[in-house]
C-alpha cells in the first residue's frame, strides 16, 4: 500500500520562495514517474513537474520552467518541489503523485492529500 504524504505549502508574496515535500511510503518501483501536480478553484490538475526514479531526469510543465526544480532524495524516499519566484497565478492546491505518464494526471495511480500553495 503506497502512501504519499505533502508538507511545506503556506502563503507567500510574490516573488518568494516555497518548497514542498512528498513522503512516500510503501513499495515504490523505480520504473515509475514521481509527479507534483496542482488544482485551483473551477480548474482541471495540472501538471507541474515530474522526476523519473530511474535516472532522475526531470519534466516540467512550460508555466514553471526556471522557477521550478523537482529532486527526490531516494535514501528517505521523499520527492521535493523547489518554488521560486512564485506568482498569483501559481495559487492552488498542490499534489504529489505516484507512478503515471509525464504530466498526465489521468494516468497517476497514487496520490497525497494536497497542500495549499496561496500566492499574493
Amino acid at each position: 500500500h503506497v502512501q504519499l504524504v505533502e508538507s511545506g505549502g503556506g502563503s507567500v508574496h510574490a516573488g518568494g520562495s516555497l518548497r514542498l515535500s512528498c513522503a512516500v511510503t510503501g513499495h515504490t518501483d523505480n520504473t515509475w514517474c514521481m509527479g507534483w501536480f496542482r488544482q485551483a478553484p473551477g480548474e482541471e490538475r495540472e501538471g507541474v513537474a515530474v522526476i523519473y526514479l530511474l535516472g532522475g531526469s526531470a519534466v516540467y510543465a512550460d508555466s514553471v520552467e526556471g522557477r521550478f526544480t523537482i529532486s527526490r532524495d531516494s535514501a528517505t524516499n521523499t520527492t521535493y518541489l523547489q518554488m521560486n519566484s512564485l506568482t498569483p497565478e501559481d495559487t492552488a492546491m498542490y499534489y504529489c503523485a505516484a507512478d503515471g505518464l509525464v504530466l498526465n494526471a489521468k494516468t497517476y495511480n497514487h496520490w497525497g492529500q494536497g497542500t495549499q500553495v496561496t500566492v499574493s
